[in-house]
């Protein structure tokens, strides 16, 4: 973007709530099922049927709203919210107006080093629409309706987004938030979380532009890019005397362009009133309680912990952090007081990340339990083991319940620490890279790692890396005065 122009961003983030049953029938709440098996007349809007509020997902509402600090307004009621669309059999979705459930929050997120507060509007509960599915072996458009009625809440951001990578980070906080509460699978690539984008350009000092909305992006990635395409769509067209159109568009991904769909609907144009056949209903002021004191410590606080109490940098902190079953694996080994946090998080986002990205699995479908890695570590902390020795035990303990001591013996994986024995490795490896030690006597003393690796793997990588290193450097200081 052009300095001279600012954009303003929000977002309203839909996600769908991993409840048993849909919102307001009793039909399986789940993806995947074979086309309209998963519909009755209820969610379909079959005249006489009656819609009963499915208490879980209100539930789940009040946490997020509990995470998200927002005021709970304790006597709320349903709405319809009415349009034309194939994929809405009823003509009207069952939504929220202007009694939210959840209201005048904030969340805070990490850019970087640096914390922001984001306003949040509102956090209501609705029902989610069905899907057009298009395809090229046929004419027109067919309909499913499996997805009518899926419970949704819908968290809607305050104006208060000042970039894509600020956005990026939005979204990413609210998708691990909701896998801490346990309130939706947060699958993106099924659509479980997906997000109306806001966006409007305007001159620094003055008023807001107009916004315009892309529709149902989904990805992190995608939502990045669809904000900075439109903020430099909307820049072009008013540096060159346009102006913006308030529209819905479309966000495609592949063409990497936001496309206009429709012009923007505002409130009135939806025709809300309240539902005639849902009552209002009123939550207890003890169970809002008790859903509060539900709510884990969340990731952006346990970030600002990590930081604080074990001294790990910011980024390493929100590594760790935003997957819940690694961070409550990485506060367990830390509890033991056996090891260096530090150490500990290395481990964690380093080799053990790498191994569960690489095989997609979760660390529970591994073998690997807080006694074996912190034993593990601490042979690495006493010096019976190298680094690279343990990488071979880490490859055993996440495949075999088996104790790193008996890895250890049973594999001679033992660091060797004795001069004499090391001495004979030094000596060989001085002697067969001349040029390497030339280097080094010409300044280049990063040389010094290469020749260091050499002996460990002359050693089978029992060497002590750090006694070959002084070895190593007063072998070469040795062959100057020779």
């Amino acid at each position: 973007m052009e300095n001279e122009y600012e954009m303003i961003v929000g977002l309203e983030v839909h996600a769908e709530l991993s409840t048993k049953t849909k919102i307001f029938c009793g039909c399986k709440n789940s993806f995947g099922a074979e086309v309209n098996t998963q519909c009755c007349p209820v969610c379909m809007g079959m005249p006489g049927t009656l819609p009963v509020l499915n208490k879980q997902v209100v539930d789940y509402a009040i946490k997020m709203g509990h995470a998200l600090h927002c005021r709970i307004n304790r006597l709320t009621k349903n709405d319809r919210k009415n349009y034309f669309y194939p994929d809405l059999p009823k003509a009207y979705q069952i939504s929220q107006f202007d009694i939210p459930l959840c209201e005048d929050g904030y969340l805070d997120i990490l850019v970087g080093d640096e914390i922001k507060r984001i306003g949040i509007t509102r956090i209501h509960i609705e029902e989610d629409a069905g899907k057009l599915i298009h395809d090229d072996a046929f004419d027109g458009s067919l309909a499913d309706y499996n997805r009518c009625g899926v419970p949704l809440i819908e968290i809607v951001s305050e104006p208060d987004l000042r970039s894509p990578e600020e956005a990026k980070a939005y979204i990413e906080t609210i998708h691990t938030t909701l896998l801490y509460l346990g309130i939706s699978d947060a699958k993106m690539q099924e659509g479980s979380v997906r997000a109306d984008v806001n966006v409007s350009v305007h001159k620094k000092g003055e008023p807001f532009g107009t916004r315009t909305e892309m529709k149902n992006v989904t990805g992190f990635g995608a939502i990045y890019r669809s904000i900075a395409y439109e903020a430099q769509r909307q820049t072009e067209v008013l540096k060159n005397g346009g102006v913006i159109g308030q529209e819905t568009r479309r966000w495609d991904d592949v063409k990497g362009e936001s496309v206009l769909l429709r012009t923007k609907e505002d409130a009135q144009d939806y025709r809300y009133f309240p539902d005639p056949d849902l009552l209002a209903f009123e939550v207890s002021e003890e169970h809002v309680k008790e859903l509060k004191e539900a709510v884990p410590e969340l990731p952006v606080d346990k970030a600002l912990r990590y930081v604080k109490d074990f001294g790990l940098s910011s980024e390493d902190a929100q590594l760790l952090s935003v997957n819940k079953e690694r961070a409550d694996f990485f506060d367990s080994c830390v509890r033991t007081g056996k090891n260096s946090p530090k150490l500990i998080s290395n481990w964690m986002i380093g080799d053990i990340a790498a191994y569960l990205n690489g095989n997609r699995l979760t660390i529970a479908q591994t073998a690997l339990t807080v006694e074996n890695l912190t034993a593990m570590i601490a042979l690495i902390e006493d010096g019976t083991i190298s680094n690279t020795a343990a990488k071979t035990i880490l490859e055993i303990i996440l495949k075999e319940d088996k104790a790193p001591a008996a890895i250890v013996k049973e594999k001679g994986l033992a660091q060797i620490s004795d001069t004499s024995a090391l001495e004979k490795i030094v000596e060989e490896v001085i002697a067969n890279n001349p040029k390497a030690v030339e280097d080094y006597q010409k300044g280049k003393t990063n040389v010094a790692g290469f020749l260091v690796g050499q002996c460990m793997k002359a050693s089978k990588g029992q060497g002590n890396p750090t006694l070959l290193r002084d070895m190593v450097v007063k072998a070469i200081g040795a062959a100057v005065k020779d």
